[in-house]
């Protein structure tokens, strides 16, 4: 890898003060936020440190609870790590989530690099961090990850499109979805997903049969199909953002006394133990979520190696897990 760029060197390529590329390069706040691109763009394109000191401990940062999603990400990583004989050294829960954790990591002693699970920094911390010459991965992108910093996820808009397909061909055409945070990458990929399926068949989308939540829970979900439940026109199936949304919808379903998937049908996404658990068992799609921990210690290896990666992004296939709580649509009369 090449030199880290100089302070002069960075200032020359961009036109700005040594001072102020300065402040961009120590993590500074009092910059503008195009000012601060400019900078860490150029850089990156000049050069970066020289590859941090290998170290058999991985600083794995999960900043959520290690429900049976998370933890089955951490999990695999910890097994695929310890093959490689590498170290785990772990920092979960949400309370990580309030530490300023990623601009400390490259002057950390005895750590030699990081997979960062959906990490909540925005995009220019990342960037610091790659250009510090300090090796990491990312687990499920929370933002657009840069193209040169490798990242692992799922296919999230093909199995939000493989879902809704399944939706469409049982005749649904009015079709609630509950969506996830509105910053979120996966969000944007699930939408999509849905939205192309209906497109297919010549349904526009419709903002009054969709819900943003702020946070993908059981009870957001619950709220959420509430809402599209009680319109004078409620659609015929509903999509959460994942397995929980969709008990939440199945709970607010029984509440109004729909019978499923007679009345209504209900997805989600993830197929975690959950979407097993209920009555009836939830149609979902299935997150590789192993394979990706996995993964993301065979990118994280190669980075330490030095290794050419010809794609630094990487999506795993998804399935369609079809199972009781969808059915054909209901047909109504004029009526309703």
């Amino acid at each position: 890898m090449r030199q880290r760029a100089t302070v002069r060197q960075v200032a020359e390529e961009t036109g700005l003060s040594i001072a102020t590329v300065s402040r961009v390069l120590n993590g500074q706040d009092n910059v503008a936020p195009r000012t601060r691109e400019v900078v860490l763009e150029a850089a990156g394109r000049l050069g970066r440190r020289p590859p941090h000191r290998r170290s058999p401990v991985i600083y794995v940062r999960c900043p959520y609870v290690l429900s049976d999603y998370f933890g089955l990400i951490v999990s695999s990583i910890a097994e695929a790590a310890a093959t490689q004989r590498l170290e785990v050294l772990l920092n979960a829960g949400e309370s990580a989530q309030r530490t300023d954790a990623l601009r400390g990591l490259p002057a950390r002693s005895g750590v030699g690099g990081a997979i960062l699970i959906l990490p909540p920094e925005p995009a220019d911390d990342l960037v610091r961090l790659r250009d510090s010459g300090f090796p990491f991965v990312v687990v499920d992108p929370r933002t657009t990850p840069p193209r040169d910093i490798a990242a692992v996820s799922a296919a999230h808009f093909t199995g939000a499109r493989a879902l809704m397909s399944h939706l469409v061909t049982l005749g649904h055409r009015r079709v609630g979805i509950i969506a996830g945070p509105r910053d979120w990458l996966v969000t944007d990929a699930r939408t999509a997903g849905h939205l192309a399926a209906l497109a297919d068949v010549g349904v526009l989308p419709t903002p009054d049969l969709m819900r943003h939540v702020p946070e993908p829970t059981v009870d957001h979900g619950h709220r959420a199909a509430g809402e599209l439940l009680d319109r004078p026109d409620p659609p015929t199936a509903l999509v959460g953002f994942n397995d929980k949304m969709a008990v939440g919808a199945l709970r607010a379903a029984a509440e109004r006394g729909l019978r499923v998937p007679d009345d209504l049908s209900i997805a989600g996404f993830d197929d975690i133990d959950l979407s097993r658990a209920t009555h009836p068992q939830l149609t979902t799609v299935r997150q590789p979520l192993a394979e990706m921990g996995r993964m993301a210690v065979t990118l994280y290896t190669r980075l330490l190696d030095q290794h050419e990666h010809e794609a630094l992004h990487v999506e795993l296939a998804t399935e369609l897990i079809v199972r009781s709580s969808t059915g054909p649509a209901v047909v109504r009369g004029p009526m309703g």
